[in-house]
């Protein structure tokens, strides 16, 4: 069985105090430090946790310090969003085939949007990731995590709530993906190269309201990689044509 990360220890937690009725609407949480403390992880991994509680619209954060600042309850995780909570800690035992199907509806639908109606704004935060990313000292398993990042970035950036949560559940399974995917993969610096190129193709034709072009970069961008790598080779299945 694969390990929780450290977010998802975080995240459940917080889950049963909702569920339990330990935490109600209009109560605030621990601090940052406290939580971490509490719960044995670091304070970037509380952080993370409470981004996904957001997203979902369980809590909302306020900065500053006093009695309203930090993060407060707004509603319980009733239905949906408590099957969304629960994907995050899910999806790590879904097969690659699946999560990288599931890829390809979501980005390539989320990029369609994007480019359909083009804000250079919404892309603020992406190319900020792409430029962290062009740095030579990352290491691979640094460089994926912020691809992923990056890929998370373009669905926030559409402002969809149900589908961020969605791909924010997601996320730790597409980096376990990725990053097992390093041992088959004949050089990392020519993947990794490659893999900026397709970052930046992708983004410039969204910021040019290119939809066709955006689709087929997100669908050539996931599939080469899956490919290269040879876990498509090891799983069997076809790798499917570009919707076009």
């Amino acid at each position: 069985m694969v390990e929780a990360r450290a977010w998802q220890i975080v995240l459940e937690r917080i889950e049963q105090d909702l569920l339990s009725g330990v935490l109600q609407p209009g109560d605030h949480l621990p601090g940052e430090r406290a939580l971490a403390a509490d719960l044995g992880v670091g304070r970037s991994s509380v952080r993370e946790a409470l981004r996904v509680l957001e997203v979902l619209g369980l809590i909302r954060t306020a900065s500053g310090s006093g009695p309203r600042s930090g993060a407060i309850i707004v509603a319980l995780p009733g239905g949906g969003m408590s099957a969304l909570m629960r994907l995050q800690v899910a999806a790590q035992g879904f097969s690659v085939d699946d999560i990288v199907q599931t890829r390809l509806i979501l980005e390539t639908e989320t990029v369609s949007r994007l480019a359909g109606n083009p804000d250079n704004r919404a892309l603020t935060v992406p190319r900020t990731l792409l430029s962290a990313m062009d740095s030579a000292n990352l290491t691979p398993e640094e460089f994926l995590t912020l691809d992923a990042q990056f890929h998370l970035s373009l669905t926030e950036a559409l402002g969809n709530h149900v589908l961020t949560a969605t791909m924010a559940g997601l996320r730790s399974s597409i980096e376990a993906y990725v990053q097992s995917g390093l041992p088959g993969l004949a050089s990392w610096p020519a993947t990794a190269s490659r893999l900026r190129h397709e970052h930046r193709e992708l983004t410039d034709a969204i910021a040019a309201g290119n939809v066709d072009l955006a689709r087929t970069v997100i669908h050539d961008h996931i599939t080469d990689y899956y490919v290269e790598t040879g876990l498509a080779e090891r799983s069997g299945e076809s790798v499917p044509a570009a919707a076009r």
